[in-house]
């Protein structure tokens, strides 16, 4: 007969094991005040590096300024997502701060206001497309 201390979810056992031909049988089964928890282990080193990732796809420079009035300027997505509504017309007047469309990105709707009034005179998506982030969305001049 052989004894051990198992330990199972904190708790230690005392247990004795009897060899009975070739098979192993539980003899008897003690409990034991649960051991001490032993200290985290410590966390190991960090691994070496691998080799760097090739270098990501850069992102369309955003625009320095907004263009003067009377210069046609691109409205651009901020980031990806998908059109929800278009709220203007090709010809539409627009004021600054006007909601020119809905899209969704991150699980958020967000709107893409006009950064100045002027008229829209093209609009590059419809109600469903998939927006690149940096794409142009809509023309006002």
């Amino acid at each position: 007969m052989k004894n051990y201390k198992i330990t199972v979810n904190g708790s230690t056992y005392d247990v004795g094991v009897e060899e009975v031909g070739g098979s192993a049988e539980v003899k008897s089964i003690q409990a034991v005040a649960p051991a001490p928890k032993a200290a985290p282990a410590p966390k190991p080193a960090p691994a070496p590096k691998a080799a760097p990732a090739p270098a990501p796809k850069a992102a369309p420079a955003p625009k320095a300024a907004p263009a003067p009035k009377g210069d046609a300027e691109d409205i651009m997505a901020p980031l990806p997502g998908t059109v929800i509504s278009v709220n203007v017309s090709e010809g539409e007047q627009v004021k600054a701060g006007q909601i020119l469309l809905v899209f969704e990105a991150m699980k958020m709707e967000n709107e893409l206001v006009a950064p100045r009034a002027g008229t829209v005179t093209k609009i590059h998506v419809a109600k469903g497309d998939v927006l690149e982030s940096g794409e142009a969305v809509i023309t006002i001049t």
